[in-house]
């Protein structure tokens, strides 16, 4: 009998010719993939690598398993050698030795040094060259350098639920003394943008620097939007002289940091000029237990859970709005799905030290990827819940604000559970500022803002985002509200 056989022509193959011949047959299954991570590991490039060495790796681990499974050669390395090891060749022996040393090159590349010291441990157990394998092992156990992000630009990204205070926070950090030149990537979900028009630039963070991404999610539909982003940001910085000392980027409220926090692994470029500094989540501390606790369709993630698991830094954003018991509450609800994470209490976004949002050198790809295997696989998806939705309305003209009222206040009272986030900037009949509103479920909020300049069109725009959201009805109760 011969390990793992669940191809029935392998296996005639194997009867007839025996199991030395047969390990030839699966090793040719791999020997394509297996050039290109070398290849790629010669190159530099090493997220195209891991994708081959890991489908080299599957390939094997599923041909050797009596279960056929081959993601185990991966997850638990160790326990599935000590399963097989007594029936391996030595040319199969061989082959693994050399697969778990590439793989441990190119994990190490990028930066997961405790997953390359797992995988040249493995190389050693099955005979490779103990004294170059242990020298490779050895530096990378050995404590990172204070600078180990070197020339690399840190970026942020900062992520949060839907009207957990993301932008309310990215003006604050715009806005403070620290003499830094910062560049800033904002995301929005609908295809009307409202964020854009609330972001305060200032002499260090000029309008050049800022990049706007609308209709569609950071994590998926418009990825490639944000590879492109940062390379502009990193070309026109070379151009001009002008190095940048970060980025921020502002993700939606239903992104999944995952995808995102890939980005920079998995381009090139990206990986060679950028560094992920940290991600920090905002919490809506009234709200956030609602939507942990929330029914999603099969398959759908819950973007609230992964936003908090991927946090390097935490913000328990609104605390003004829940009483103690409350507030230890929810803490305890964060360390259930991420227990070691710093966690900070805030109201209106507001943080005495930046010390704990940037420049904190807090991601690990380590811990990301023993929390998600998947995590370098260039298969990883992200499924949003159909049922969510955005409408944008960009209408000319003014409003008048006791119909906007009554109007806002009906809605949010009958719709407010499902209507996640509602936001505008808003022509008001006689006043002369903006008036921008926001609303988190039916909490509703509202102020001037910035004076209309001379000669600008008075033109009113907004977003809903929820569940089963009509657009129909929005617009027309919305026209209600013009001025005639």
């Amino acid at each position: 009998a011969f390990p793992g056989c669940q191809d029935s022509q392998i296996e005639r193959v194997s009867v007839q010719i025996g199991y030395t011949a047969y390990c030839q047959v699966i090793m040719a299954a791999w020997e394509g993939d297996f050039a290109q991570a070398q290849e790629a590991l010669k190159e530099a490039r090493f997220f195209d690598g891991v994708q081959n060495i890991n489908s080299c790796v599957q390939a094997i681990g599923k041909e050797l398993s009596a279960e056929g499974d081959g993601e185990k050669l991966l997850k638990e390395p160790d326990a599935f050698l000590s399963e097989v090891e007594a029936k391996l060749t030595p040319e199969l022996r061989s082959t693994l030795q050399r697969m778990f040393e590439v793989r441990g090159d190119l994990v190490a590349g990028l930066g997961a040094n405790i997953r390359a010291g797992l995988d040249y441990a493995c190389a050693i157990r099955l005979g490779a060259d103990a004294a170059a394998l242990k020298e490779k092992k050895a530096k990378v156990e050995a404590p990172p350098k204070e600078d180990q992000k070197g020339s690399k630009v840190p970026v942020t990204v900062l992520t949060g639920y839907l009207g957990s205070g993301k932008t309310t926070l990215l003006n604050r950090i715009l806005e403070e003394n620290h003499g830094k030149r910062i560049a800033v990537i904002e995301n929005e979900f609908g295809e009307v943008g409202i964020d854009d028009m609330l972001i305060e630039s200032n002499p260090m963070s000029m309008e050049e620097n800022i990049i706007e991404m609308s209709n569609g999610c950071i994590c998926c539909t418009v990825r490639g939007d944000l590879i492109a982003g940062l390379k502009k940001l990193i070309k026109n910085s070379l151009k001009s002289n002008k190095p940048l000392d970060g980025v921020l980027i502002e993700t939606t409220g239903l992104a999944d940091p995952a995808p995102v926090a890939q980005t920079f692994f998995a381009d090139d470029f990206v990986q060679k000029n950028l560094a992920l500094d940290g991600i920090l989540t905002l919490v809506d501390a009234k709200h956030l237990i609602m939507h942990l606790d929330e029914d999603k369709p099969e398959g759908v993630e819950n973007e609230a859970v992964e936003q908090i698991a991927f946090a390097d830094r935490i913000l328990l954003n609104k605390c003004d709005l829940v009483d103690e018991a409350g507030l230890v509450e929810v803490e305890r609800r964060i360390r259930m799905i991420n227990k070691g994470v710093q966690i900070q209490r805030t109201v209106q976004s507001k943080v005495d030290n930046m010390d704990f949002l940037m420049g904190i050198q807090a991601f690990s790809l380590d811990k990301i990827m023993q929390m998600d295997d998947a995590f370098l696989s260039d298969q990883h998806e992200h499924q949003h819940d159909d049922r969510v939705s955005s409408v944008g309305i960009h209408m000319k003209g003014e409003i008048d604000q006791a119909k906007l009222d009554e109007w806002l206040g009906w809605f949010l009272r009958e719709k407010g559970t499902d209507v996640f986030r509602t936001k505008g900037v808003l022509a008001v009949k006689g006043m002369k500022e903006k008036f921008v509103f926001q609303a988190v479920h039916m909490a509703f909020a509202g102020s001037p803002q910035k004076p209309w300049c001379d000669g600008e069109e008075r033109v009113c725009k907004l977003t809903f985002i929820g569940k089963h959201l009509n657009r129909q009805e929005l617009e027309e109760g919305f026209r209600k509200c013009l001025v005639k």
